[in-house]
């Protein structure tokens, strides 16, 4: 199969397709080749790796097959998942990568429409040319095979051997001839790599996690259409706090208003979905000094500077609505520092534009933030990339507005504008400042989608 493979990417080449999008469109060619070819490894009778006949729900085995109930509806449809697979095909094929081992929530989100719950465990998702294995600890049962579309789903034990999701990857990639196996360097651990090496040393190991994150930087329609939502509802949080607001009510009573909000919105809009990671942040006085400052039991006083967070989960994929919010009233030291936040989020949202870079966004804020002389309260950049990613998985670093990201928008690209002031406690106007707005980048411009009014004339709000 290797060698099949690596002619017929020289074919590809030869034959003068130059980029990833007409490379991807011959990717089905290549592996019909490789399912009928007697050296390819396809779908025919031939098993692929070592792995052949598994027993079923014999909990004392190393691997088996736990094919219980019946598949679920996907958050996305087989056309979509199909599409990604095609094209990070087409990148193995152009990078020379003979399979791939994804690991990371993210990428195996992003593949399997499947966001496991790690505790501990490790899970992974296997590529070639021809064929799709979904690796996962008997402890999920026959979850992940009724959530997989595409491909097939291989049960390990963790209870009578150690290391039997290494014996899986060894069983079906080892002895093939396979010479190079992309790994997510960003996400494998440096005794999850040892283990890796000793299960298949002869593959030549290199990294597939930041050209996979660059795949999944422009999105989908479909993709698009659930990041909508998500902003949607979003918003619908926002609303439920403004709703509960009242001098005493302690933060984590706010969050949980937003929280409960959203999450009961995304089951009735997702009924065949899973629920999962919805969550509010609410930051009073102090505590808004910090973008990922967690819940406290601090009561809202009047007066008060807050940060308003709302972020649901829809299959793993994250949205957010972040607004400043003072409690009756605001002093004029706040609201000068307010207004001038508000004109830099007002400007940044004119700068989010295909053909611009990310590193000439920041650049341009920067200078606003300088003229008021309060560049050096700047905490972070100027926003980030939405899709299969969270506060802990999935971080899309070359879509994020910074100076040194010299990335250009393009169409399909979905980006927030959330610039933050962070005054320390005991100046005049002490506190973090943040709005945030998630916009889709168009063929012309782009649309925010984020319908939660913002600034001073909006979010001082009156309960006396």
């Amino acid at each position: 199969m290797l060698k099949l493979l690596a002619s017929s990417s020289r074919i590809l080449w030869e034959k003068g397709l130059p980029n990833l999008q007409r490379l991807t469109a011959a990717v089905p060619i290549v592996i019909a080749r490789c399912q009928h070819s007697p050296t390819g490894q396809g779908s025919g009778p031939a098993s692929v790796g070592g792995l052949g006949s598994l027993p079923k729900y014999d909990m004392t085995a190393r691997l088996l097959d736990m094919q219980n109930g019946q598949k679920v509806k996907p958050t996305f449809s087989v056309e979509e998942l199909q599409r990604r697979l095609d094209r990070l095909r087409a990148l193995m094929l152009s990078s020379n990568i003979d399979a791939a081992l994804f690991t990371s929530y993210h990428n195996i989100n992003y593949y399997c429409d499947f966001l496991y719950t790690s505790f501990g465990r490790t899970y992974g998702l296997v590529v070639t040319m021809d064929k799709v294995l979904f690796l996962s600890p008997a402890v999920d049962g026959g979850q992940p095979w009724r959530r997989t579309q595409i491909g097939e789903n291989v049960v390990y034990t963790d209870v009578w051997q150690r290391d039997n999701f290494y014996h899986a990857v060894q069983a079906e990639l080892a002895g093939r001839g396979l010479m190079t196996l992309g790994v997510e360097f960003d996400d494998m651990t440096l005794d999850g790599f040892t283990k890796l090496n000793l299960a298949v040393p002869d593959m030549q190991k290199v990294d597939i996690g930041k050209p996979a994150m660059r795949l999944r930087m422009k999105k989908s329609d479909e993709e698009i259409a659930l990041i909508r939502e998500g902003a949607r509802i979003a918003d619908l949080g926002g609303w439920a706090v403004v709703e509960a607001l009242e001098e005493g009510v302690p933060e984590y009573e706010l969050a949980m208003q937003a929280s409960n909000t959203m999450i009961r919105e995304v089951a009735r809009a997702y009924p065949h979905g899973e629920l999962m990671n919805t969550w509010a942040w609410i930051q009073s006085g102090i505590n808004t000094d910090g973008g990922h400052n967690p819940l406290t039991s601090r009561r809202v006083r009047n007066g008060d500077i807050m940060s308003l967070n709302t972020f649901p989960m829809i299959a793993g994929y994250y949205t957010a609505l972040e607004r400043t919010l003072f409690l009756n009233h605001a002093s004029d030291a706040h609201l000068a520092i307010w207004e001038i936040n508000s004109k830099v989020h007002r400007r940044g949202l004119e700068l989010i534009r295909p053909g611009a870079r990310c590193c000439d966004i920041a650049a341009e804020l920067n200078e606003i933030y300088r003229e008021h002389g309060v560049l050096k309260y700047i905490p972070i950049g100027y926003g980030h990339s939405f899709g299969s990613l969270c506060h802990y998985y999935g971080r899309e670093a070359d879509l994020e507005l910074r100076e040194d990201i010299p990335t250009v928008l393009e169409p399909g690209m979905v980006v927030s504008m959330e610039p933050m002031i962070s005054i320390p406690e005991g100046m005049p106007g002490a506190g973090g400042y943040r709005d945030h707005d998630i916009l889709v980048v168009t063929e012309d411009g782009a649309e925010d989608i984020t319908g939660f009014p913002v600034g001073p004339e909006h979010n001082i709000i009156k309960k006396t």
